[in-house]
């Protein structure tokens, strides 16, 4: 009888097991965020770890929805800005969370000139070209395969002329949550025809978890003993220009809010900080290039990357009229973001390192944003 107990008793555990794993499968599988007016799916992929962290990714314009870590006291919070629903990412014009492309951030007037041919991409910003024109990468709908709990590859075919741009692009973006509370992201390209190519991620960062807080006193921390300075259409000047005595040298930890509303022409330009840094030991390697640090929460964020690189943008144009996660309205400067890219106008700037492809080439990339506590 108790060998016929003991059994059952078994029986009965490894099936409340079994349950408890099919359950917690469940929370992570793929579900449907909503559909598009053209009937296609939008799917949210849920990435995890075992460190409390967690990712939310959809399949509409690969975008990064949620990135929920714990802070110093474990409490999770999500810190990115974005939308409980797809009608808000369908109707944004700020690319939040989103990967965008073919060419991360501006070329002047959309023109270009690659092998003697003069090209003309859209010009979606003032005069200029921004993140890839009208729709890019970041409107298109990806083809998703999560490969693992904590990982998923979302695929593109960009066809030629999309945008203006020349050739069949082919792009994969793998994320990928690490045991160490890391977001990986690799990128890869391909081209049947000389093309550019520059894409990068725009998540607006608040380390706090809460958007009603700014994020003037967050301390940053960037790499780079040069910035590229802008003219008044945020254009790059071609130029490449110390930081030191400047508003824009953070190679040490510094509040952002510190020197923001100084009096100094680029800040004028970008209505704040929307700039890029020229990162040290640029060798085509991954090496830590910044950092970001709430103290309130004790949130730590580092930024690697292999790109030469880093665009920091201080939310300068969120006005309010943003109505985001939970109805919250998106505030001035309450997110900012760090796009790890090549120089902004490289196309039209032949000193600037290359966002030339080829075909029989490939793009690479690896960025990780990994996050701690201190």
């Amino acid at each position: 009888m108790w060998r016929n107990f003991i059994t059952a008793a078994t029986s009965i555990l490894f099936g409340l097991v079994l349950f408890s794993c099919a359950e917690k499968k469940a929370d992570t599988s793929p579900v449907v965020f909503g559909t598009l007016e053209d009937g296609q799916q939008i799917i949210i992929y849920t990435l995890t770890n075992n460190n409390g962290m967690s990712v939310e990714v959809i399949n509409f314009g690969a975008i990064v929805k949620s990135i929920k870590v714990p802070d110093k006291m474990g409490k999770t919070a999500d810190v990115i800005l974005g939308f409980d629903n797809l009608e808000g990412y369908v109707n944004d014009n700020s690319f939040q969370g989103a990967i965008v492309g073919r060419y991360g951030n501006r070329i002047a007037e959309g023109k270009f000139t690659l092998d003697g041919t003069d090209y003309q991409v859209s010009v979606n910003s003032g005069e200029n070209h921004l993140h890839g024109g009208f729709k890019g990468f970041y409107k298109a709908v990806w083809t998703a395969d999560q490969t693992a709990p904590n990982s998923v590859k979302l695929s593109l075919e960009n066809p030629d002329g999309d945008e203006g741009y020349p050739g069949n692009v082919k792009v994969t973006v793998v994320y990928t949550v690490t045991k160490d509370n890391g977001l990986k992201i690799e990128y890869s390209g391909t081209t049947d025809k000389p093309t550019i190519l520059n894409p990068t991620n725009h998540c607006y960062f608040n380390l706090t978890g809460n958007p009603d807080n700014t994020i003037l006193d967050h301390k940053l921390m960037i790499a780079a003993d040069q910035f590229t300075p802008v003219n008044d259409k945020l254009i790059t000047t071609g130029e490449l220009q110390d930081v030191e005595g400047t508003p824009m040298d953070f190679r040490e930890p510094k509040a952002i809010g510190d020197d923001i509303s100084a009096d100094f022409q680029q800040l004028v330009f970008g209505f704040g900080y929307d700039h890029n840094w020229v990162l040290n030991n640029y060798t085509k390697e991954v090496r830590e290039v910044a950092s970001l640090f709430d103290s309130e929460t004790g949130r730590f964020l580092t930024i690697s990357t292999d790109q030469p690189g880093l665009q920091f943008y201080s939310g300068n144009f969120l006005d309010g009229t943003m109505k985001g996660k939970g109805g919250q309205s998106y505030a001035y400067r309450t997110a900012l973001c760090l796009e790890t890219q090549a120089y902004p106008d490289s196309p039209n700037k032949p000193d600037f390192p290359s966002v030339v492809l080829r075909p029989g080439e490939k793009y690479t990339q690896t960025t990780i944003y990994k996050f701690s506590t201190k």
